[in-house]
């Protein structure tokens, strides 16, 4: 009936009791996700045997009232024909015992032979049935329920580990402090450092690998192959396979090539771009408070991604229960919707005797039922077109922070007292309307995707092949456009603080701006980037390999402090996820920072030519870099 056992007027009925196990071993159910069979909510499992037929022989006796339990309603006076013709109490009762919710009948072995309840045989009220014929329903049953059961585990393992999770976390996030408190005073010197710390870490992942892959040459059954293998649930068990560490060993002998290719033939564009982290050090130096702005931006963001969910879920929630036509045979109605008071009265039940009208999902036929997904696509629209003006506020003001530090000709004397809070507040009396179009513009070519995905999934059962190929080259050209439309946008912003400008005036001059420095905006800009995520991949590294040693417990010094888990990659795989993230809000503000001060660089060297009229602005450093100087110098 579309009801949660354990839950509002079922609240004492925890319990799930199907009437026939049996029919759960139907095809059917792996198509319907439901076994044919009524079912209904029970205080606790039947502990005993017994058939319908006995029980209601019985009708005086305690047997018959503990029978009426597990009814969907009280029989009276009925006749048995009558009671199961209309389905309202199970043909027989078995032994059972509750596991994740449901009532399964207490299978068990003598021998070879299965048993329930200490019995080969049983009666279901029509003839003796072994025991054996319960497997294949109970199988179908728990199909679903295996994965519930991993889930749990995973769920078991959060709740015995989330507090070393939260230090690991804490590491990362003291790790990252300290390389940005490091990189104001010593940028040069940490870039370099990182990026050989970076390679000695891939190092030691090879090294570390190619010790497993010679310590498990001798190792019985471990040079069978991965295809030999097979999918395993434990995924503990690939680590004893030397095939394993072999691929380990190449993938990353791959990675560290490719790093030191590329670091090679970058090796004089990086020293340019390590006088712009120098100058970007510094003016995050002058703007402290900017790094703890990324914790205001996820803020509003979380208040964001709360309104949307809360009103997905009312939508979603704000339909009627459906009910549906199941059967174990052919019927010509099947998956028809249908009305559980009435249905054994109807054509549908005489056409399909052995046809059962059980609750399907939450919908409705109604016309706002029937364009409720246009207001799903409405809500995610919205979700979109805000979730975008709070990143682009969070871009505007920290783009006018460190333009005021790069214009002032008096570091910081001729700085705003509050940079941080100042830029936030012209951003939002001055430039809300520029957010809010340039964050328009891009939720719609968001939604325009996400339209093209609910397309791609409805259509996964054609065969017409230039369809699939045109919704794939449309995916990919809204993909692209997306990602310009967020780059563009980013620079539009860093003019707009810069100037003032309304969002069209200053996204073109963003464009020639750039156009007319293509060759320095790919390098430099994209050689920063680089070595900002190298930097990220570093903290990964080290807080991910101390979490690999103290949950595996592979490491002596960790195994009494270490966790008991089913899968110990549940929390490592968390504490790189949530190091990466903390690594990319901070390095997000130093991000930022390079680009403002990039474009403010690129600005400078158009409006001034070093006269004493018209002097550069910028450090001493950078004019060193490019070979320039102030005349008045």
């Amino acid at each position: 009936m579309g009801q949660y056992c354990g839950q509002g007027q079922l609240e004492k009925k925890p319990l799930l009791f199907y009437f026939n196990m049996m029919k759960c071993a139907s095809p059917m159910v792996l198509l319907e996700f439901q076994c044919p069979t009524p079912q209904v909510c029970v205080e606790k499992c039947p502990d005993r045997t017994m058939t319908l037929v006995t029980a209601v022989g019985k009708i005086e006796s305690e047997d018959w009232g503990y029978y009426k339990s597990y009814c969907r309603a009280d029989p009276g006076t009925k006749s048995v024909p009558q009671i199961l013709q209309e389905k309202l109490c199970p043909a027989y009762l078995i032994s059972s015992k509750p596991f994740l919710q449901r009532c399964f009948p207490s299978l068990g072995k003598k021998g070879e032979v299965i048993t329930v309840g200490d019995q080969e045989t049983f009666n279901d009220g029509d003839k003796i049935r072994d025991a054996k014929d319960l497997v294949a329903g109970m199988k179908n049953a728990t199909i679903v329920m295996e994965g519930r059961q991993v889930a749990m585990k995973i769920f078991e393992d959060y709740t015995k580990s989330w507090y070393w999770i939260l230090i690991c976390l804490l590491i990362a996030v003291v790790v990252s402090l300290i390389f940005i408190v490091l990189l104001r005073y010593l940028a040069g010197i940490m870039v370099w450092v990182m990026i050989v710390m970076v390679i000695a870490v891939f190092a030691y992942g090879i090294v570390h690998c190619s010790i497993k892959y010679v310590n498990l040459k001798d190792t019985p059954g471990a040079n069978i192959t991965l295809q030999q293998l097979g999918f395993q649930p434990d995924f503990s068990v690939y680590l004893h396979i030397r095939q394993t560490w072999l691929a380990f060993i190449i993938i990353l002998a791959i990675l560290e090539v490719i790093i030191i290719i590329v670091l090679i033939f970058l090796r004089n564009r990086i020293r340019i771009a390590v006088e712009l982290m120098k100058e970007a050090s510094r003016a995050v130096g002058y703007v402290m408070s900017s790094l703890f702005y990324p914790i205001f931006t996820f803020f509003l963001l979380t208040i964001v991604i709360a309104y949307w969910g809360v009103t997905a879920v009312f939508l979603s929630t704000s339909s009627e229960p459906v009910y549906k036509v199941f059967n174990e045979t052919v019927c010509p109605h099947a998956r028809e919707t249908c009305i559980p008071e009435n249905f054994t009265l109807s054509n549908m039940k005489r056409d399909c005797p052995r046809s059962e009208c059980l609750f399907a999902f939450y919908g409705g036929e109604t016309p706002y039922h029937k364009y409720l997904i246009f207001l799903q696509f409405y809500n995610v629209f919205l979700f979109f077109w805000c979730a975008n003006f709070v990143t682009a506020l969070g871009q505007m003001t920290l783009a006018g922070a460190f333009a005021s530090y790069y214009w002032a000709p008096n570091k910081p004397n001729d700085m705003p007292a509050f940079p941080l809070c100042a830029s936030l507040g012209r951003s939002l009396r001055y430039h809300t309307g520029s957010l809010a179009f340039g964050s328009l513009i891009l939720a719609i070519v968001q939604i325009i995707r996400v339209l093209l995905e609910y397309i791609d999934h409805k259509l996964k059962g054609a065969e017409n092949k230039f369809a699939k190929f045109l919704l794939c080259c449309l995916k990919c050209c809204f993909w692209c456009l997306e990602k310009f439309i967020k780059f563009m946008n980013r620079n539009t912003y860093i003019m707009v603080a810069i100037y003032g400008k309304n969002f069209c005036r200053s996204a073109r001059d963003a464009f020639f701006l750039l156009m007319r420095n293509v060759i320095r905006v790919v390098v430099l800009d994209k050689v920063t980037d680089f070595i900002l995520f190298l930097g990220k991949l570093l903290i990964v590294g080290l807080v991910g390999i101390f979490a690999f040693f103290f949950f595996s417990g592979h490491t002596d010094a960790f195994k009494g402090a270490a966790p008991s888990l089913h899968y110990y990659w549940v929390p490592i795989l968390t504490v790189l996820v949530g190091s990466y993230l903390i690594a990319h809000g901070f390095f997000s503000v130093y991000a930022m920072c390079v680009d403002t001060l990039f474009l403010c660089f690129l600005e400078d060297l158009e409006r001034n030519d070093g006269s004493p009229e018209r002097p550069y602005l910028m450090s001493e450093n950078l004019l060193n870099v490019l070979k320039k100087k102030n005349q008045a110098n």
